[in-house]
């Protein structure tokens, strides 16, 4: 089993920014915690309205539905008016998603030792974390990705309870 970095949403909602550091080689400022947490937050919070707000209010048409009703961000057409988040009837959406440019996580090598990561290290309220734990919609537990798995109340599960 490998190693993976596992998000906390719920602790996540706990900074108002992602202050994390990353150490993206090619582009010291990127913060890619920033571009997973977006892709996270369309993949798993967002309610996937059937009208879809945040889409229709885009005057850039930057959003877009994917054939699973993923919504998507086309960074090339975002002018970062910010009009999708005051759209979301659930206020799913953040604001530090939404700047000109997408931060790219491009999962850097960890020091397998000591299990290190900039931005697990960096992390103030202990929201990222390295894991071998396997998805389990039980704990509430999904994957991203191959790299990354992320812990969010998925809210299609808990309208179930």
């Amino acid at each position: 089993m490998s190693k993976r970095i596992l998000i906390d949403l719920m602790k996540c909602r706990e900074c108002d920014k992602c202050i994390v550091e990353c150490a993206y080689l090619h582009h010291p400022k990127n913060n890619g915690m920033v571009g997973l947490h977006e892709m996270a937050v369309f993949n798993f919070t967002c309610r996937r309205c059937e009208d879809a707000p945040c889409i229709e209010v885009c005057p850039a048409e930057a959003l877009e539905r994917t054939s699973e009703g993923i919504v998507e961000r086309a960074v090339n057409l975002c002018v970062s008016c910010k009009s999708c988040i005051a759209a979301c009837p659930f206020g799913t959406l953040m604001n530090h998603f939404f700047e000109v440019r997408k931060s790219i996580c491009d999962y850097c090598k960890f020091d397998e030792l000591t299990l290190s990561l900039k931005c697990i290290d960096t992390c103030p309220y202990g929201a990222l974390s390295f894991t071998e734990q396997e998805p389990d919609e039980a704990s509430y537990v999904f994957e991203l990705n191959k790299h990354v798995l992320v812990k969010e109340y998925a809210w299609e599960k808990i309208k179930e309870i």
